[in-house]
């Protein structure tokens, strides 16, 4: 035997409070998402930028390295290397872009003077000074990239994120909670008209 379920005009207020907040959370995430997209286009000019000016840099270090390699020979370029004693130190921080948390990664020590590659001057030369200043611009370019390209790849996660939540609220929750009130708000004005019928046949 089928039970007949009689809304109540409560339970259609309560519903379309429900569909004007899952509205206002729809166009909120959709914001969020456009926004997100602007982000995202603009870093991923800054990162075919500093792609480009880190290939360039590595083809320049490259170059110097094998010039310097030529007229100083393998062993002063491995004694250079090896005199470094003060390793760059990379700092780690966070920032916020659009509520997506992305790495802020910096080095105070990658550029260093002739006096702190710890080589001398005396046992250094033009072509070893020319490589170790090109691999330094080399490795600032590298963590330029990975900040840049790390942050691409988690605002790319996020936009995925939104648009999944703007698609289940656009195509399935707001409206199967619109289908949803005009039935209640159909069988409401079926109910009414029964108890109109049934009025007019107790005076009748």
């Amino acid at each position: 035997m089928a039970i007949d379920v009689k809304p109540t005009r409560s339970e259609l207020m309560k519903l379309k409070v429900k569909i004007k907040l899952a509205k206002a959370g729809h166009n909120l995430l959709k914001k969020k998402r456009d926004g997100l997209i602007l982000d995202f286009f603009e870093i991923l000019k800054q990162a075919k930028t500093i792609r480009a000016e880190l290939n360039n840099s590595y083809a320049n270090a490259k170059e110097r390295s094998d010039a310097a390699q030529a007229i100083e020979g393998k062993i002063a370029i491995k004694s250079a290397a090896a005199a470094l004693k003060d390793k760059p130190m990379v700092e780690l921080e966070t920032k916020n872009i659009m509520g997506v948390v992305v790495p802020k990664i910096s080095s105070d020590e990658v550029k260093k003077s002739l006096f702190d590659r710890g080589y001398g001057t005396l046992k250094s030369s033009i072509y070893i000074d020319e490589a170790a200043g090109a691999y330094e611009d080399v490795v600032e370019k590298i963590i330029l990239a990975a900040e840049v390209e790390t942050a691409i790849r988690r605002l790319l996660e996020e936009i995925e994120k939104t648009k999944r939540r703007v698609n289940a609220l656009e195509f399935k929750a707001i409206p199967e909670m619109e289908k949803q009130a005009a039935f209640i708000r159909l069988r409401l004005e079926e109910m009414e008209r029964e108890n109109v019928f049934r009025l007019k046949r107790i005076k009748g």
